[in-house]
């Protein structure tokens, strides 16, 4: 789903503007009303609990057009905090969930322990339809024994946002295949920012150190969980080793120390705060939302993504075994999911497709933003969803535990923390969260 610029990611970033989903809204969930004509078949309502913007309302729409005998309700949650809270409050009642329920892709780990609380789709056809979508997609909602529990809507493939006039002033390149050769990989992104602050030392490099945290440790297969579901913590060198560079960073001047989604983090995009950010397809509206027509022809976003692909956002539809009408809630949620739904919900609010018919389909192919000068973000993206080839493995308190890190990174951000406080803070929370002692 395409977020505002109020969207909160991970480490309690994350918000929607809709309407607070109460409990008591949802106890009704998969009631079924009097029965229709023969033709029509029995009324059913059907409910789908969701948070940001989805886009679907055209499609609910379009889909009770083409089958007159079902209603659609969406409960829609204030904030995706909200939305797990009544999630996991429902599913512990054993009563009171929609018959759909959308899963941010940094949550749904958490659930995939809980699998049996959910339909596998794979009794309702989930086998045939999985090579609709990119590989890592269905594999973050499939269980190691094999079980499907959400279809995928869209993706936030990353690639580097920045802005042409600072690095014109760096005497960097501004041509974005040229800016494309510094970000081969974290060291040489790192190095260019260095440069830059040598240069332009009013202006930082990016944003944020949470958000460049967020996109580095993303990428790694293991970064807070072994395979097994094991915290890591200290035992992991390669996390500690992303934690490092961050805060080297912050040490030498190139994070702007903003909190990501803040007031202030907002309006520094109408300034020359920072000059680059890790940036996921849905965060260009985020930008031109904030910086207005200050920044157009200023940005521009680059294929290239340091380190390789990197996803940043994007959910599932899952069906719990609560709901009267699994069957019909599982052929909604691969409607909606399908390749011509996530087009069209593409070309609305600008949620980038999961399925890989979208990736050759020139309504997709062909987009140009002129905000960005002109990039053909279309293409950048198909280009940067496809490079994603790692799959991280994220155990069932993922959330939590980057909170937590997250929270570190902050605080070092603000002076408040050296780097070796936090992240011994950080991992000793972490072991807590876990219910792992340290050292064990």
């Amino acid at each position: 789903m395409r977020p505002s610029a109020r969207y909160r990611p991970v480490a309690g970033l994350l918000a929607c503007a809709a309407v607070l989903l109460a409990s008591a809204c949802a106890s009704g969930a998969g009631t079924s009303d009097a029965a229709g004509s023969e033709a029509d078949g029995p009324k059913i309502r059907l409910t789908i609990a969701t948070f940001n913007e989805f886009g679907y309302s055209d499609l609910y729409a379009e889909y009770q057009a083409q089958h007159p005998n079902i209603t659609i309700v969406e409960q829609h949650a204030k904030t995706v905090d909200d939305h797990v809270k009544n999630l996991d409050a429902n599913l512990a009642r054993g009563t009171g969930l929609a018959d759909i329920e959308a899963m941010e892709v940094s949550w749904i780990y958490k659930y995939l322990a809980k699998a049996d609380k959910f339909v596998d789709l794979r009794k309702y056809g989930a086998d045939d339809l999985k090579d609709r979508w990119i590989d890592w997609k269905v594999a973050g909602a499939t269980t190691q024994d094999g079980r499907i529990i959400g279809y995928g809507t869209d993706i936030g493939p990353e690639g580097i946002c920045y802005r042409r006039d600072l690095f014109a002033k760096a005497g960097l390149p501004t041509d974005r295949a040229e800016v494309a050769k510094l970000f081969q990989d974290w060291p040489s992104y790192f190095a260019a920012g260095r440069k830059f602050k040598a240069k332009v030392p009013g202006s930082a490099w990016y944003d944020s150190a949470v958000l460049t945290w967020e996109a580095m440790r993303n990428q790694l297969i293991q970064a807070y969980y072994s395979n097994q579901d094991r915290f890591l913590g200290a035992e992991n060198p390669l996390l500690k080793r992303t934690w490092d560079q961050v805060v080297a960073g912050s040490e030498d001047g190139l994070s702007a120390r903003l909190t990501a989604w803040s007031d202030t983090w907002n309006s520094a995009f109408r300034t020359d705060k920072f000059a680059t950010i890790a940036c996921p397809g849905w965060l260009l509206g985020v930008i031109q939302d904030n910086a207005g027509s200050y920044g157009k022809g200023k940005w521009d976003v680059a294929d290239v993504f340091p380190g390789g692909g990197g996803n940043w956002g994007g959910s599932y539809l899952t069906v719990p075994i609560q709901s009267p009408h699994p069957e019909e809630a599982a052929k909604l949620a691969a409607w909606l999911t399908a390749p011509e739904q996530q087009i069209k919900v593409f070309k609305k609010i600008g949620s980038f497709p999961s399925t890989l018919d979208a990736y050759n389909d020139p309504q997709v192919t062909s987009q140009v933003n002129a905000y960005f000068n002109n990039a053909p973000v279309g293409q950048i993206f198909v280009n940067r969803a496809r490079s994603v080839i790692l799959k991280q493995h994220k155990g069932p308190r993922d959330g939590e535990i980057n909170q937590i890190f997250s929270a570190a990174l902050t605080r070092v951000d603000d002076g408040k923390q050296t780097p070796d406080a936090a992240w011994k803070q950080a991992l000793a929370e972490a072991y807590k969260a876990s219910n792992i002692r340290v050292g064990k």
